[in-house]
C-alpha cells in the first residue's frame, strides 16, 4: 500500500494479519488437520461451522491436499509427511486471506516432488498475491520470480528482472555468486 512499516507507527497485528508465512521447515500446529486450517480464522472471530468447513475444503483443494486428507481431518497434522505438512501450512496461511505470502526457503527441506508441487502452486498464486520468496536455489529464482533482489550480509547488492540479473549482472559480488566463485 506504499506505507512504510518500519517507521514505528504501524500496528504490528494489522501488518501480520495481511501476511501468510511459509517457513523452511513446516510448522504444523499441535492439533488436527482441520484445526490447523481454521486456527487463524477462529482467533479472528470466525466460528460459523459451515463457513469453516468450506474454507478447509477450499484451501486444502487449492494446495492439492484435499484428496489425500479429506478422510483424516481429525488426525494430527504431525502425522502427515513433510511435503504434506508444508502444503498444509500453505493452506493455513492462505485461509486467512493474506495480501502477501512470505516464503523463506519453503522447499529446502522437501523432496523434489514436494518441491515441485510447492513451486507450481506459487506460480499459480502469484497472480492473486504478492509473494516474497527467499531462496538460495538459483534455478528456482529464475523459474519463479518476476523480480529478483540479490542480498549479501543484509544489504541489497543488485536487483532487476531474472533476465537482467542472471544474464547481465552488474555488481562484482553478484557476478561472483552466479559464477560459483563466491566464498
Amino acid at each position: 500500500d506504499g506505507v512504510n512499516i518500519l517507521n514505528g507507527n504501524q500496528d504490528l497485528v494489522d501488518i501480520r494479519q495481511k501476511m501468510g508465512l511459509l517457513a523452511q521447515r513446516p510448522y504444523p500446529l499441535p492439533m488436527n488437520i482441520y484445526k490447523n486450517i481454521t486456527y487463524g480464522l477462529r482467533i479472528s472471530g470466525r466460528r460459523n461451522r459451515q463457513f469453516l468447513e468450506k474454507r478447509v475444503e477450499h484451501y486444502l483443494k487449492m494446495v492439492n491436499l484435499w484428496d489425500e486428507v479429506k478422510d483424516r481431518l481429525k488426525d494430527p497434522a504431525s502425522a502427515l509427511s513433510i511435503g504434506q505438512q508444508q502444503r498444509l501450512c500453505l493452506a493455513r496461511g492462505l485461509a486467512v486471506d493474506p495480501e502477501i505470502i512470505l516464503a523463506d526457503e519453503p522447499t529446502s527441506s522437501l523432496d523434489p516432488i514436494s518441491s515441485k508441487l510447492i513451486e507450481e502452486k506459487f506460480l499459480e498464486l502469484k497472480s492473486q498475491y504478492t509473494i516474497v520468496l527467499v531462496t538460495h536455489i538459483l534455478r528456482q529464482a529464475r523459474r519463479m520470480a518476476d523480480y529478483v533482489v540479490f542480498m549479501y550480509l543484509g544489504e541489497v547488492i543488485e536487483q532487476g528482472t531474472p533476465d537482467e540479473l542472471f544474464n547481465n549482472p552488474q555488481h562484482p559480488v553478484t557476478k561472483s555468486y552466479l559464477s560459483g566463485q563466491f566464498y
